[in-house]
């Protein structure tokens, strides 16, 4: 059997000295190089090609879920094994979903490591066992969490932008009479008793605004989507849009994760705390800077794999040409956008990914 060439990144070089003691003990392991900053990982990983990453995510000039993102993206077939101090869980929950293959802590005996890297190399999944615990309670919360329609969803949103009532029923093209009881409702739903109130939990529960696609769909199938699931994003500053863009997605494939933006920061926040598969932006998000050719550009920077189709209004060929070279896959006219017209798209992230991503029949 081949040794497992390993390469240790940690910017404290008594700390990888510990670490490469300890490994020396394994019988088919071998460390090949030793890392101390961001840019030497890259270079160290295109250099040595080593079979093995155990890294520690807080090194300098290491942007910690884009470069694991990243090293995910180019090296599809790396162990990369996190050893850090951290045990926030949304942290972990972060770079699991970029692509890590376990999560260590360092304040737990070397043997630990040492077992860590053998169940990581053996195809694996490894998490100290304090973080399961953590994780468990995470999953819990979010399956306690309250289910949103659609609208309510909207009203959530527009409430975190600071609109007041006249401009929400503006937006959703309704009287504020009906808004207001749309919010009484919703507060009633999340058991808070303002606005200020509401914005706070979703602050606290972001996923509450996270949809599964069998629900944008209307399906009446139990939910199945989960860390394995599509994730879409929906980049349109029009929530009424938004809500049609959900509803096809969920047509096509059921078992998907959406999460929406209206605006480049928010696409940039979204892709930042997920793994993005698939996004479709709007070309038209504001003025000046703020538009989908520059999210396009932004959101493949930070998020490389991330398949990116704009959707436009006003088909243009100089927006087309803009947006092709700001690295979108493709360029759809809004008027021809359905389920059937984003089935092959899907399809083919699917294929890119491959993974079953729960596709079903379009009716």
């Amino acid at each position: 059997m081949n040794e497992a060439r390993i390469l240790l990144a940690d910017d404290h070089a008594v700390v990888r000295a510990g670490i490469s003691k300890a490994l020396a003990d394994l019988l088919d392991v071998k460390v090949v190089g030793e890392v101390g900053d961001g840019p030497a990982v890259f270079s160290a990983l295109a250099q040595l090609q080593p079979d093995m990453l155990l890294l520690d995510v807080a090194m300098p000039d290491f942007d910690a879920l884009q470069g694991v993102r990243q090293i995910r993206s180019a090296y599809p077939q790396l162990k990369i094994l996190v050893v850090s101090a951290h045990a926030d869980d949304a942290y972990v929950v972060g770079l699991l979903e970029a692509g890590v293959n376990g999560y260590h802590l360092k304040d737990h005996p070397l043997s630990d490591l040492r077992l860590a890297v053998q169940r990581v190399l053996a195809g694996e999944r490894w998490i100290s066992g304090p973080l399961v615990d953590k994780l468990v309670r995470r999953q819990m919360q979010a399956a306690m969490a309250p289910r949103l329609t659609p609208r309510q969803r909207d009203l959530l949103y527009l409430l975190q932008q600071g609109c007041d009532n006249s401009a929400i029923a503006r937006t959703m093209q309704l009287s504020v009479k009906t808004i207001e009881n749309h919010l009484t409702r919703l507060y009633r739903l999340l058991g808070v008793s303002s606005r200020l109130e509401a914005v706070s939990y979703a602050a606290a529960h972001p996923e509450v605004l996270v949809v599964a696609g069998e629900d944008a769909a209307e399906a009446d199938a139990p939910e199945t989507a989960g860390a394995g699931a599509l994730r879409v994003l929906l980049v349109d500053d029009n929530p009424r849009y938004r809500a049609q863009l959900r509803h096809m997605v969920g047509k096509v494939c059921r078992e998907s994760l959406i999460s929406e933006a209206g605006s480049v920061s928010e696409a940039l926040d979204q892709a930042d705390r997920h793994n993005i598969h698939l996004a479709l932006v709007d070309v038209v998000l504001g003025d000046g800077q703020e538009n989908g050719i520059n999210c396009t550009r932004r959101l493949r920077a930070l998020s490389p794999q991330t398949r990116v189709v704009l959707i436009s209004a006003y088909p243009d060929r100089e927006f087309h040409r803009q947006g092709l070279q700001a690295g979108a896959v493709a360029f759809l006219d809004k008027k021809d956008l359905n389920a059937e017209t984003l089935r092959p798209i899907i399809e083919d992230v699917s294929a890119a990914y491959a993974r079953p991503f729960g596709f079903c029949a379009v009716t």
